[in-house]
Order: C-alpha cells, then sequence, then structure tokens
C-alpha cells in the first residue's frame, strides 16, 4: 500500500470513523445485477470490505475484483455496505489492514492476493465471528475460505487464436511470478496454441511483477524485437496491448476485456468475472449458511470466461473456440488432455488422461511448445 494511503486509512479508522460506501468511477462500465438477491431483511446492512494489491484502475487483476465488488453492490444493493483499499503491499501492511477492516465490523472480507495468505489466517484467529475469504491461498481454517478461477480455460482459448494468428511462429508470454498459477496458465495457452498450429512457440519474459507498465511495455517491445507477432500476458496493465496497436501488432488482455485499449491489436482477453462469486459469498454470511470452502470455478460456473473476439480472427477459428468452450463447459475438454509432453519430450500426461487437479495445483514443468525457463526465485 502506498504510505500516505495507509496512513490516511489507519488514522481515520483509529479515530472512530469508518470509510463509506465506494462508488464507481466515471470511466468503468455500468454494472447490472446477475443474481437474484435472496428475500432477507437486515436492521443493518452487512459491512463487506476488500483487500486489493494494486490500484482499482489497474484495468487488471484488481479491475476485475472490484468490478465483482460493484456487481454485488447491485445485486444485493442495501442489503450490504462495502468497503475497499487498494495498493496494500503484503507483510506487515496487509496484516495492518486486514485488522482494521475487522475490528470496524465488517462481517466477510475479502483478501485478493496470494501474498494475503498468511496475514489473513493470523487476523482470522482474532476475529472468530468474521467470514474471511482469500483469493488464490490453500490455507484455509474454521473462518477462512479460498477462491480461485480455473484460468487455465480461457488461457487455452486465446491460444488456439494465437496459433491461427501468428504468422512468425513465435507468440511472446510476459509472465509476472513463477507460482504453479502462471506456469499452468502459459502451459494451456502452449496447448491452445498447438492446436491450431503444431508449429506455434512460446516464448516467455518474467517481469517479477504483476504491475509494472513501463516494465511490461519494455519486455513487450524485447520479445518483439525477437521475432514474436503476437503477445500476451499474465501481468495488470494495458501497457502491452497499447504498444501492440501501436506497432500494428496482435495481443491478449488479461484478467478484463482490454479491448478499448487497441481495437484493432485486441484480439481477445481472458477474463475474470467475481461478482456472481462475491453475491454468493454476501448472501450465506446473511443468511448465517457460510462455512469456509475451496472453491475452484471455471467457465461453467462463471467465474472466468473469454471476452467477445476481434473481427479479424478467421470464422472457421472462431467456431472452433466456441466449440471447445462448449466442450469445456460440458466436461468433455481440458486444457491438459493428453498426450502432453514437457519441454524435454517426457510423456506427462498419457493419451486419455488429463492433468488432474492436484499436479496443476503443483504444476512446475513446461509443456512442449514453450522456450525459456522457470526461474527458481523470483
Amino acid at each position: 500500500m502506498e504510505r500516505r494511503k495507509l496512513i490516511q486509512y489507519l488514522t481515520l479508522t483509529g479515530a472512530g470513523m469508518t470509510l463509506t460506501s465506494c462508488g464507481g468511477r466515471k470511466s468503468t462500465p455500468t454494472i447490472k445485477p446477475t443474481v437474484q438477491a435472496s428475500p432477507v431483511s437486515l436492521s443493518q446492512p452487512l459491512k463487506v470490505g476488500f483487500v486489493y494489491s494494486e490500484p482499482v484502475g489497474d484495468m487488471g487483476w484488481t479491475y476485475a475484483h472490484d468490478l465483482g465488488r460493484r456487481e454485488m453492490e447491485a445485486n444485493l444493493k442495501e442489503k450490504v455496505k462495502t468497503t475497499f483499499i487498494e495498493n496494500v503491499n503484503d507483510g506487515a501492511d496487509a496484516l495492518k489492514v486486514i485488522r482494521q477492516l475487522a475490528l470496524d465490523g465488517h462481517e466477510l472480507i475479502f483478501t485478493t492476493s496470494s501474498g494475503y495468505m498468511n496475514p489473513t489466517i493470523k487476523v482470522a484467529s482474532y476475529f472468530p465471528q468474521v467470514a474471511f475469504e482469500h483469493c488464490t491461498g490453500f490455507q484455509r481454517a474454521a473462518n477462512v475460505g479460498t477462491y480461485i478461477g480455473r484460468f487455465e480455460e480461457s488461457r487455452y482459448l486465446t491460444g488456439i487464436i494465437a496459433g491461427k494468428m501468428t504468422k512468425s511462429n513465435i507468440i511472446g508470454f510476459i509472465a509476472a511470478e513463477s507460482t504453479p498459477e502462471v506456469i499452468r496458465g502459459i502451459g494451456a495457452f502452449t496447448q491452445g496454441a498447438r492446436l491450431t498450429n503444431p508449429k506455434a512457440k512460446v516464448r516467455v519474459a518474467w517481469v517479477k511483477t504483476l504491475y509494472d507498465p513501463t516494465l511490461e511495455r519494455e519486455t513487450a517491445i524485447s520479445l518483439v524485437n525477437s521475432g514474436a507477432d503476437i503477445l500476451a500476458q499474465h501481468t495488470d496493465s494495458a501497457a502491452i496491448l497499447q504498444f501492440a496497436e501501436e506497432k500494428g501488432i496482435y495481443a491478449f488482455g488479461y484478467n478484463t476485456d482490454m479491448s478499448k485499449f487497441a481495437p484493432k491489436a485486441h484480439l481477445a482477453s481472458a477474463i475474470n468475472q467475481w461478482g456472481k462469486f462475491y453475491t454468493e459469498r454476501a448472501i450465506a454470511v446473511i443468511e448465517k449458511t457460510w462455512k469456509p470452502e475451496n472453491i475452484w470455478y471455471g467457465i461453467a460456473q462463471g467465474m472466468v470466461d473469454i471476452s467477445p473476439m476481434n473481427a479479424v480472427i478467421p470464422p472457421d477459428i472462431q467456431n472452433l473456440v466456441n466449440q471447445k468452450r462448449n466442450e469445456i463447459i460440458q466436461g468433455i475438454a481440458h486444457p491438459f488432455e493428453g498426450p502432453i509432453k514437457d519441454q524435454k519430450g517426457v510423456v506427462r500426461v498419457p493419451t486419455g488422461k488429463i492433468l488432474d487437479d492436484k499436479a496443476q495445483l503443483a504444476m512446475d514443468w513446461y509443456v512442449e511448445g514453450v522456450e525459456g525457463t522457470i526461474p527458481k526465485t523470483l
């Protein structure tokens, strides 16, 4: 968190004041209700807190979570009152902010960064009456649930497009941190690309951060200079797409539909949709049916998806993407369906098998077709 914002928040709350319900920004899309609110009555609205690692305006990961927060508000109206704190660093800052939200009477708190896992668990132990939901974590407690999207599903669909649209057969991928989540996203994207183009290579460059528009752009330039003619990302800003628009090449957005930043360059985005889940969790707290769960939802449950596709994509490829999307929903297609080899040519997933959830959650290897190495530490 920026030090100024953290001190300002803690000063206000320490004086017995709480942040008011946060409204939407003028530049953001209209949020329409998607879930019918349960017919419950409250003397006071449920106070729901959100902790964000990046600025709300990053247009990526945090922006997607904030769209989900506002969708929950649209669904539940006066039944909830929300607070969000942005730019919160891992560690001590996160601990202070999460604790202060609990002290302020928030009965449901969403912590939306992997680095918040330990602070969330620690604060939760002191506030057993508060329900905590941690995104991307694996530690749970009596009052701590975890949730994550099956990002690999939408990655696979965008990869199908990339394989068809590349002319150089080199696709650049700007990656953040070497976690299993990022690695399986790269793998799923590569699986999709090689479905439509067995010659396609995905060249990975690591930037060691989720949000640094300048570094993201510099890395994109480097990948294009090395031969990549399409770019994908596991970072949060629109800088890569904006560069692609300037350069006259294609690129994919991530977390939210980034088409407005690059109308010509943007092929599609792998998007995250948190609003329905946030609404359901809030209703569960209101109705006192909430319990800690390990949620891993995909396209079928509406937590991830692919944005509308650019009209420049050939109709047969658009049809294939839609077909595979439907098959994923039906459970008859999977991003990691064998046979799958790793970079060294070793068969990791035999024909007729899929990479199961346990193996995906521990994924530390590249599929065949990926160029580069996985950093040991970042």
